[in-house]
């Protein structure tokens, strides 16, 4: 392997590519336009397409494609070759620079909900310029935002680039009330944490749930699970810490900043952490992370699962958005200091998110809110469905302070006493790590754990950067027409305090009583996707958006029908699968080990009459035959419900899954499930849960 330095952003068209292929007045315009969001002209994009291409045909690239986020929940890619006819009849290598700012796919099979028709194909495809060009395979990728021939959004990154330039647009308000007026730019940053699953691939190819659904729709549970907590940072096993290695590399090949690794809770369950990115590039890089997964797992003869719940009775996987906003002159806003009381730009920026979560909170559980994540929410490290947020002890009593007009004392930090004197000292933080919380403050970045491990983080962080930003806009409000800037601050984190403390929590969010303590706070709880979507939509909602442009009406009513019909469409794609399942797998089976046991029933009584006792057989192929009758039965009723359509809207659809098909597939589960506990592995033809987590 090349030396660190070398490897990292080798296939990048990174500033340091730029700076040293583009001449100076190109690189100069390039960059303003990068920083300071001014249009880029042509003739700048024709010089820098052209060193682009030379650079990737350097790396054996033959291709580029406009790599864009539908709402899909994948990315998308259609590849063109640099290749061109000469008048001679040869050929030539060319990439203009129309080519690199703009494409046109056809985007008629990508979901709009309903902003255009089938019949009208045209879409856009614009270069992003904040985001660099990179090469895999040997293809250059030119991230992009997507939009329809009338100019909506219909990918993810659209709207996140809107949010972001909101929250930069507000937060630098804020900060040239306090004189802090260098700052040119304020960036909302993320470090998303990547769980997954890998798996055998011989097993996952012998498992239509799986391929067909990324989730295991029957599997009984094995004598072992996760009980003992002994995968958890355990050492890696040679085929794991082989695939890490190598996706590591490829990596930081594509300048992904991947960090940290280890394994998780769960068996075959494991965890990449990158370095923080802008939110932008965060989102392109875990996007890449997650193509790579798979990529690379199928080299090792794996298989990465995804799914926020593949398995039944242990952890789901997350993905953990660690958010922060910071300047371009390097400060970090949510930095509370070493006097965090004293740092009343702190306290303010703290009080805006406090507020925004409070008041947006239905909107974060929208954000967090899939069918798949249904499965997880609650459980098993999994946060609830109720919004709140962790705050830590030292900023709980700070605001405390605050609201009561007290003076804060206490803002030693302890001295760790752990009764070995050979261990360094250190001061314990003055926050702890809620693995419970939903939302929580972790020192200088708030954690919102809610999200599944196979979304997009540009959902959710389109909806807390616009939060925030709103909140930063009401504050601002206020203190630009103060005549008395530190009494009007003072009270603003303090009426923030006392109408929004509801939603601080700082204990067990799995205990029932939470549940209880929560509905008395007038918190939400919106258990499940379509509970939570209708939020989307709501007045407050539109307002939200439309006001700092982030969606227009039309795009916020476009996304709740796509999302909608994902939720419907993924159900009925896993009902039909069981249905699928279990006539050519399960019923085979079970048939197969009703046979051997009434063929050794028959001889038995043939050779020797009454002289053999022959009660297991008897009351093993009774318990067999009523849970076949009884499979058979929850079958059938599965089917019927299917074949009806009883509802006239999506929100009608969607409820009739909720509620009808998802408990028939539930009830059809448990007994496949306990009839998989009394057949025969040789006759089992579907590779159970011991095979599938511990055959790595």
């Amino acid at each position: 392997m090349k030396n660190m330095s070398e490897l990292f952003g080798s296939m990048v068209f990174n500033d340091e590519i730029m700076k040293d292929k583009l001449p100076k007045d190109i690189y100069a315009a390039l960059k303003k336009t990068m920083r300071e969001g001014t249009h880029l002209e042509l003739d700048v994009a024709n010089v820098v397409a052209n060193a682009m291409k030379d650079w990737a045909l350097t790396k054996g690239a033959t291709h580029f494609t406009h790599w864009f986020q539908p709402m899909t929940g994948i990315t998308a890619e259609k590849h063109d070759g640099f290749i061109a006819t000469a008048e001679s009849g040869k050929v030539i290598m060319e990439f203009s620079g129309k080519a690199l700012v703009r494409g046109e796919p056809d985007a008629s099979s990508f979901p709009s909900g309903g902003l255009r028709a089938t019949f009208e194909a045209r879409g856009y495809t614009v270069w992003d310029i904040t985001s660099y060009a990179f090469i895999k395979d040997t293809t250059l990728y030119i991230p992009t935002a997507f939009c329809s021939y009338g100019g909506e959004a219909l990918d993810k990154k659209t709207p996140l680039l809107r949010s972001m330039e909101a929250i930069d647009k507000q937060a630098r308000r804020v900060l040239a009330l306090f004189g802090n007026t260098e700052v040119k730019r304020v960036t909302a940053n993320v470090g998303p944490e990547q769980e997954y699953f890998l798996i055998d691939k011989d097993f996952y190819l012998k498992r239509p749930d799986l391929i067909y659904t990324g989730r295991t729709l029957f599997g009984a549970r094995p004598p072992k699970g996760q009980e003992l907590e002994d995968h958890y940072f355990g050492s890696l096993k040679p085929r794991v810490a082989a695939f890490m290695k190598e996706l590591d590399e490829e990596l930081w090949k594509l300048g992904v900043c991947s960090k940290t690794k280890h394994n998780e809770v769960a068996p075959a369950q494991h965890e990449l952490a990158p370095i923080y990115a802008t939110t932008n590039i965060a989102t392109d890089h875990n996007q890449i992370t997650m193509e790579m997964m798979k990529t690379v797992a199928g080299r090792h003869g794996l298989v990465c699962l995804l799914h926020e719940k593949p398995f039944a009775g242990i952890n789901g996987s997350g993905k953990h958005n660690n958010w922060s906003i910071s300047t371009d002159t390097g400060l970090n806003l949510l930095e509370p200091g070493k006097t965090p009381h004293d740092n009343a730009q702190f306290l303010l920026f703290l009080a805006a998110v406090i507020k925004a979560v409070d008041k947006y909170q239905d909107l974060l559980r929208v954000s967090a809110a899939s069918a798949g994540n249904d499965h997880r929410l609650g459980a098993n490290e999994a946060p609830p469905a109720i919004v709140s947020m962790f705050l830590g002890e030292e900023l709980t009593e700070i605001l405390e302070a605050i609201e009561k007009g007290a003076e804060y004392h206490n803002c030693e930090r302890v001295k760790m006493e752990i009764g070995v004197t050979a261990l360094p000292h250190f001061r314990k933080d003055t926050t702890d790590r809620n693995r419970t919380s939903p939302f929580a403050f972790t020192g200088n970045k708030f954690e919102f754990r809610m999200l599944g491990s196979a979304f997009s983080v540009a959902g959710p962080n389109i909806v807390l950067n616009t939060a925030v930003a709103e909140i930063l806009s009401e504050f601002a409000g206020i203190l630009e027409k103060t005549a008395d800037f530190t009494a009007d601050l003072t009270a603003i984190v303090k009426d923030t305090v006392s109408n929004h403390k509801r939603i601080i929590f700082n204990g067990n969010n799995y205990a029932p009583e939470w549940v209880t303590e929560a509905e008395g706070r007038g918190l939400s709880n919106l258990k499940t996707t379509i509970d939570a979507l209708p939020e989307f939509i709501t007045k407050k909602s539109e307002e939200l958006f439309t006001k700092h442009g982030v969606f227009s009406c039309s795009e916020l009513h476009s996304r709740y029908e796509i999302l909608m019909e994902s939720y419907c469409k993924t159900v009925r794609i896993e009902a039909l699968t069981m249905v699928d399942m279990t006539k050519r797998e399960i019923i085979p089976s079970v048939i197969a080990q009703q046979n051997e046991l009434a063929e050794l029933l028959e001889r038995k009584q043939a050779l020797s009459g009454d002289s053999f006792d022959i009660t297991l057989e008897q009351e093993l192929l009774t318990n067999i035959s009523k849970r076949s009758t009884c499979l058979w039965k929850k079958l059938t009723a599965l089917e019927n419900i299917l074949i009806e359509s009883d509802y006239d809207c999506v929100l009608a659809e969607g409820n009739y899954y909720k509620n009808k098909v998802i408990p028939a597939m539930t009830e059809l589960r448990l007994t496949a499930d306990e009839l998989e506990t009394l057949t025969a592995k040789k006759h089992w033809n579907l590779p159970t849960y011991a095979e599938l987590l511990y055959s790595v």
